[in-house]
């Protein structure tokens, strides 16, 4: 009896000995072959800073406080500056950049030319640098200053994902091709939405960032000066729109002048964008086909009869944006001056 209880301890004995060996053989197999050992991978979050650099967001807000104190109209352009750099190569400051003598940057891309903003994030950089040097990237002070010119015109507020690093390539040539243009439709948009990941409903939700903010006089004339109609104005705008227009733009045309892109409440982020688009008092092309696109003409009656819903949807429509392209980890670089690649 005692023979066969040595003999079973001999045999669980190997039994156990061999499930080591396989399973260490196994692991080490699956290890080599990148099975056993899942990469991290780094990605957005909100609390990317906190231990960093933990008073980044309230030097964003009081800059941007202090500026709109100042002039009204800077918030906005914040905003346009985030979309503008998300557009092209996605949201890696790149549209900072300034051009050299041997490339022309995003900046000095024509559709860009009318971005203002870039002394705002260099006063945000210049004193983020002094507090945290080389840790917060330029791309995520973007993403920042945006979210703040929102919340500082009425607007809903929302926990920024950050951890972006800034990238080292800026090419005009890139920028014209893939930002929209003053005359682009809201068909046209959706496309260019589309290859950013982003539905008709984003688009149209983010079409509301219009409900503040200034365009110039020169990218809008066209539709209330000689326009190929019996009008002389865009069909698609008002009649009483379309003079009052005139009257705010007149010829020859004031290269610098600008006008407010909603009617109503021009300063102020709410649904009155939406409002005026439905009162065929949108200023841009866009802003008036989107009431008559089946893509996208519902929301736009909806938003104009819910804010809450607007709001809701314009901060999730951000955040999905905002993750568009991002160099993340190891990729790009903190840039020590947003205008200059390190």
């Amino acid at each position: 009896m005692a023979h066969f209880q040595i003999q079973e301890r001999f045999i669980w004995g190997a039994v156990l000995c061999c499930c080591f060996v396989l399973c260490l053989f196994s692991a080490r197999t699956e290890a080599q072959i990148g099975v056993a050992t899942p990469r991290i991978v780094p990605k957005l979050n909100t609390l990317f800073y906190s231990h960093s650099c933990p008073g980044l967001q309230q030097v964003v807000t009081s800059t941007m406080a202090r500026n709109l104190q100042q002039d009204i109209s800077s918030g906005a352009p914040l905003l346009r500056m985030f979309f503008h750099d998300c557009a092209v190569n996605g949201c890696d400051g790149s549209v900072l950049i300034a051009s050299t003598p041997n490339n022309t940057a995003e900046r000095d891309a024509v559709p860009n030319l009318t971005v203002r903003g870039y002394d705002i994030v260099d006063d945000i950089k210049s004193q983020v640098e002094a507090m945290c040097p080389g840790i917060v990237s330029c791309a995520d002070i973007i993403a920042l200053a945006s979210r703040d010119a929102v919340v500082q015109a009425g607007g809903p507020t929302w926990s920024v994902e950050l951890g972006r690093r800034d990238g080292r390539v800026s090419r005009a040539d890139q920028a014209g091709s893939m930002l929209p243009s003053s005359q682009s439709t809201a068909e046209s948009l959706i496309v260019q939405f589309a290859a950013m990941g982003l539905t008709p409903r984003d688009m149209a939700t983010l079409s509301g960032a219009h409900t503040f903010g200034r365009v110039h006089c020169a990218q809008v004339a066209r539709r209330f000066f000689g326009f190929n109609s019996t009008t002389g104005y865009d069909p698609l705008l008002s009649e009483t729109y379309a003079i009052k227009l005139r009257s705010m733009c007149p010829q020859p045309v004031d290269n610098t002048a600008r006008i407010p892109t909603e009617p109503i409440t021009p300063d102020q982020f709410d649904e009155n964008y939406y409002t005026s688009v439905l009162e065929s008092r949108g200023i841009l092309t866009s802003d008036s086909s989107l009431l008559i696109n089946v893509k996208t003409g519902r929301y736009v009656t909806e938003y104009a009869n819910n804010r809450s819903v607007f709001f809701e949807r314009f901060t999730a429509a951000m955040l999905k944006m905002g993750r568009v392209g991002v160099k993340l980890g190891s990729e790009g670089e903190i840039r020590r001056v947003c205008s200059v690649v390190n």
